[in-house]
């Protein structure tokens, strides 16, 4: 696997872990990510949740929360971490300023197209900066917009495709077409990055349903610089989640892999259960909203609250919420430490390039 170029930062590793909410990917499987040469991302997601021993309101809570965990982060590893906001976030704008703050290399940005991140940076900032589209027109309106109003163009574009944990970027019936498969996206936004490749280099890294070396060595030839992988960090030992919401992976099977519709008001990959399951027969409707998390997030309109039932199920509690998942989640069999996934995972693609 070859290393690759963020800015003037150089990847040795070309694997992003990809950024896990609520509670799922923090200082802990960030910084081991780091540590074996990739960028290891911390989410931003519902951290006021994570943090209630700190006063304040749940917003105050969000922002003691992400320069805690980056700090902490910090403490573990010298390499490369990155900070995971959703655009649909209604605190976006203050982890966007904290994670600058604090300094992170990169921030990824998704979940709704982040037109205005360049906005925020500061005349000292040193954090680079990596929307998430889910095609090339995306990818073009969005190099457009940062170019005309601030001047500055991503520092990379991950292409995130349908087979993705969490929440997607398609409509529903795009899901399983294949037209849209992630092998379909990543050569014309490839062509986006290389069109502007006068004014800076821009790397591209494909996402979703990424499981093996195989797969990364398919991705990188088709033009990508590297992958992001969320899924396949579940099942370790540094992996922030209990060992239930882990056990959750390793129980799965194929079939267990649904697409729900989020209340964030987009379709999501998750592993089907119990709490899915008294959503969908209309027994989880929430009375009240404290958090106001999502702006696109209506509770009156709502079958339950996202951030809570995502909460509940990184602390174990799977009768309370659910985990989001890639589509090839049910391949976990064990946990393992973060070193053993990415030996593995070199040792197959060095194998994969070797019968080619």
């Amino acid at each position: 696997m070859k290393s690759f170029f963020i800015g003037k930062y150089e990847i040795k590793l070309p694997i992003i872990q990809g950024g896990m909410g609520v509670g799922i990917s923090l200082n802990g499987l960030a910084s081991a990510v780091a540590n074996e040469g990739g960028i290891g991302v911390i989410s931003a997601a519902g951290l006021g949740l994570l943090y209630t021993q700190h006063k304040g309101t749940y917003d105050e809570r969000c922002i003691y929360g992400l320069q805690r965990e980056i700090r902490q982060a910090r403490e573990k590893t010298s390499g490369m971490i990155g900070v995971n906001i959703m655009v649909a976030l209604s605190n976006y704008a203050d982890m966007v300023r904290t994670a600058i703050a604090e300094k992170v290399d990169v921030i990824f940005s998704g979940a709704g197209l982040p037109l205005d991140l360049p906005a925020y940076r500061t005349a000292d900032c040193k954090t680079m900066l990596a929307p998430i589209v889910s095609s090339a027109r995306a990818a073009k309106l969005l190099c457009e917009k940062w170019l005309t109003n601030y001047g500055y163009l991503p520092d990379a574009l991950v292409v995130e495709g349908p087979q993705a944990g969490g929440h997607l970027g398609f409509k529903r019936e795009q899901i399983d077409d294949e037209n849209y498969a992630l092998e379909h996206l990543i050569p014309p936004v490839v062509e986006v990055a290389q069109s502007y490749a006068a004014q800076k280099n821009i790397p591209v890294i494909a996402a979703g349903g990424i499981t093996t070396g195989q797969d990364i060595a398919r991705f990188l030839d088709l033009g990508a610089s590297a992958v992001q992988m969320g899924s396949i960090f579940v099942p370790t030992e540094e992996c922030d989640a209990s060992i239930d919401f882990k056990q959750t992976y390793i129980n799965s099977h194929r079939e267990d892999m649904r697409i729900i519709q989020s209340p964030v008001g987009m379709p999501g990959r998750a592993i089907n259960g119990e709490f899915i399951e008294r959503v969908e027969a209309g027994r989880e409707r929430p009375r009240s909203c404290p958090l106001h998390c999502i702006k696109t997030c209506d509770y009156t309109k709502s079958d339950y609250c996202i951030m809570k039932a995502l909460y509940n199920a990184s602390k174990g509690n799977m009768k309370k919420g659910y985990a989001f998942a890639g589509g090839n989640a049910y391949l976990a069999d064990k946990i393992r430490s973060v070193k053993e996934v990415i030996e593995r995972l070199k040792a197959d693609f060095f194998l994969s390039k070797a019968v080619l």
